[in-house]
């Protein structure tokens, strides 16, 4: 029976099944040339697992910036959340907090169009703007919507509601408005932009939910 002759999968195995060999032929370690991966010339296999080591190193260290990098993105929203809900839990009278919202996206999180509205509140607060007469339309998606959504404005009818009757809001989100478990809103958030790439279709909503969540509770006082 003839041998099957070795192919490079045999001899991968057997060095690592050998870890010692290297130690055992010192001189055929010093004399095995590799190519240099980024140009023509031969360097040798100690040249080589420095290079190789070193490559390792610079993707460890572009990783760990990048996890920097979130680190102090995420910091920086936990600040402007933070201090966005203590503007809420600060104001004394609940009339103002339709206001203190709205404002508080504009300002502290940069958000260029922000409107919103909300129904069936209480009759000490009708007259505020945010309690503007609303489509059945617009209440019906509100309450269908279980997490809020993010995507380009494809004629959203709450889209009117932003500044110029959003004529260049390219990209959305919509912010769903309840109290505490309840499956029907009492209002609805709008948020809006002209780069169609600000509210993406199938980006994270974990950070919008918070924002939700939290006008939710504030803006409850108001609501029936």
């Amino acid at each position: 029976m003839t041998d099957r002759p070795l192919d490079a999968d045999d001899v991968a195995r057997y060095l690592s099944d050998h870890p010692d060999f290297f130690q055992s032929y010192m001189e055929l370690l010093a004399s095995i040339t590799v190519p240099h991966p980024h140009g023509g010339r031969a360097i040798s296999l100690q040249e080589r697992q420095v290079e190789v080591l070193r490559e390792k190193h610079r993707v460890l260290e572009m990783k760990l910036a990048e996890l920097l990098r979130i680190g102090q993105e995420n910091d920086a929203i936990a600040d402007k959340l933070q201090r966005w809900t203590r503007q809420q839990l600060l104001a004394s009278d609940a009339a103002q907090l339709p206001d203190i919202v709205v404002d508080g996206l504009r300002t502290i999180f940069s958000v260029p169009q922000v409107a919103m509205r909300l129904w069936g509140v209480r009759e000490a607060y009708l007259d505020l703007e945010s309690a503007q007469p609303v489509p059945v339309d617009v209440i019906t998606l509100a309450n269908s919507m279980k997490q809020p959504f993010c995507g380009p404005n494809s004629d959203f009818q709450a889209a009117l509601w932003l500044p110029d009757g959003g004529a260049d809001t390219r990209s959305i989100a919509l912010l769903p408005l309840r109290k505490g478990i309840d499956p029907k809103a009492f209002g609805l958030i709008v948020l809006g932009s002209a780069d169609p790439d600000r509210f993406q279709a199938g980006m994270g909503t974990a950070f919008l939910e918070r924002i939700g969540e939290t006008a939710s509770a504030a803006l409850s006082r108001l609501a029936e």
